[in-house]
Formats: structure tokens, sequence, C-alpha cells
């Protein structure tokens, strides 16, 4: 534990100054929330402080910005430990030519899953419930600062967590660097987290997308439902296909996010309309 504060003691001030503005800067995560990159955007631009200070050259600041556009989705309070990750790896990505900087996403990737699993236990699940708690009571009792003792309780714990782990996130990140770099072992991390990414967006095409069929054809006066069938040769087919139809179109034939939107809005229309799905 010494080591560890002793790491975050050894932090420079220009670096905890970049920090800092990082904290300020991941505010805007959830007000930029969109359904094409999610919180993409924001986390881009919460990193804008960190790639500012480490890269000099105004073409690789771009790159680092596109690189963090990618598609991003963490609970809110603790999304600065990945960020300071994030800038720790860049730090490296700078000075080292050999760097592998997609790896940098395949971190996020694997990261945003169970630290969410984590955050939305204790903040949204718990914490949460807490300061309902008390400051509901304190509203049947008549008192007018219930609200703001909700508010107290709920921010008060969260703003404290999430400043520290700006900090923590980028000593971690830095300490990791500097001990598995040129080891072979951050080929290996890479491949997990690329791994555990894939099963990640896997998981979301099965409980986000779906997709059935209503159809059904009788034989010897017996019923029987297409989806089922289709079900019991390979669940979710149908919402996997579809899914690879959008990324087909979205990367290859480059068509816009919106446009694959509407389309699938009229798409949904016109089959319900029809008594297909």
């Amino acid at each position: 534990m010494s080591n560890f504060t002793d790491k975050i003691k050894q932090i420079s001030p220009a670096e905890k100054k970049m920090l800092k503005n990082m904290f300020k800067a991941s505010f805007v995560m959830e007000h930029s929330y969109n359904y094409e990159r999610q919180q993409g955007l924001g986390f881009s631009l919460g990193m804008w402080p960190a790639i500012r200070e480490i890269y000099d050259n105004k073409e690789d600041q771009g790159d680092a910005l596109e690189r963090h556009l990618a598609v991003f989705n963490a609970t809110p309070h603790i999304e600065t430990l990945i960020m300071g990750i994030a800038a720790a790896m860049e730090k490296e990505a700078s000075i080292n030519p050999d760097f592998d900087k997609s790896s940098i996403n395949a971190v996020k990737v694997a990261l945003m899953g169970p630290l969410s699993g984590i955050g939305d236990s204790i903040f949204w699940g718990s914490l949460r419930v807490v300061a309902a708690g008390i400051g509901l009571s304190l509203c049947q009792a008549g008192n007018p600062l219930g609200a703001l003792v909700f508010l107290l309780v709920y921010n008060i714990p969260h703003l404290i967590i999430k400043y520290y782990c700006t900090f923590v996130g980028y000593a971690f990140g830095t300490d990791l660097m500097g001990n598995i770099q040129g080891s072979g072992v951050l080929d290996k991390i890479t491949k997990a987290a690329t791994i555990v990414g894939l099963m990640v967006i896997g998981a979301m095409t099965a409980s986000m997308v779906a997709l059935s069929l209503t159809g059904t054809f009788t034989v010897s006066g017996n019923e029987f439902v297409i989806q089922d069938y289709i079900d019991q040769m390979f669940p979710m087919l149908l919402p996997l296909l579809y899914t690879l139809l959008m990324f087909y179109l979205l990367q290859v034939k480059k068509m816009k996010a919106t446009t694959l939107l509407l389309l699938s809005i009229v798409i949904s229309f016109v089959l319900v309309v029809c008594g297909l799905i």
C-alpha cells in the first residue's frame, strides 16, 4: 500500500495539473452521450488535457483524439480510472515508437465491463439507495433539507472517488507500463483484452438486439412457429445477422450511423406492419 502511495506521490506537478484537468473534463461524458458511440465523444474530450500535454505534434494529437472516439460506456463515477490508465498508455506510446497503440482501446474495452459492474453496484445499487432513504426520511418528517442531504450524501463520496480514481489510474497505468514493457506481457494483455472486448460486444448483441419472426406454418393440423425452429438450430441467429449487416454497411459501405438508425426504424415498421416480426 505504501509503495502504491509513493507511486502517486511521484507524479510530477505538470502531470498532476493534467490529471486535474482530465477530472474536470470528465463531467462532459454523460452530456455528450449518443447512440452511435455512447460515451466515446465525452471520453475523447476528457482525454484532451492528457493528449495536449503528451503530444506536441498536431497530427499525433488528432490521431489520439480520433482513437478515443471509439465506442465506450462505463459507470460515470469510475470512468476516470480508465481515463488515467489510458493516459499512462498514451504517454508510453509517445516515447516508444514500437508501442502498439491499438492496445489502448483494447484495454479500455476490457475494463469498462468489469469496472461498470462494480461501479453500478456501489453507486446505483447501494449509495443512491442509502442517500435516497436518508433524504426521504427527512422530507417525510417535514425537513426541507431532505433533498439537499440526498445530493450531499450521494455526491460527496462520488466526487471524491471520481477525483482520486484519475490519479490511481494514471499511477497504476504508469507502473503497469514500466513493469511489462519489453517482457511480452503487453501482447498477452492486449490479446486477452481483445477477447474480453469481443465477448462484451457479443453479449451486448444478444441482450440489446431483439429480432424474431412471427410466422407459422401448419402440418397435419399442427401449427409450428418458425422462430422456435430457428432458435433450436442457432439461438439469437437473426439479431446476429442483423448486427453483422449493420457492421458491414457501417465499416465497408461507409454509411452513416444516423442513416442506419433511420433505416432500421423504417425496416422494423414495414416488417411489423406486414406481420413478419
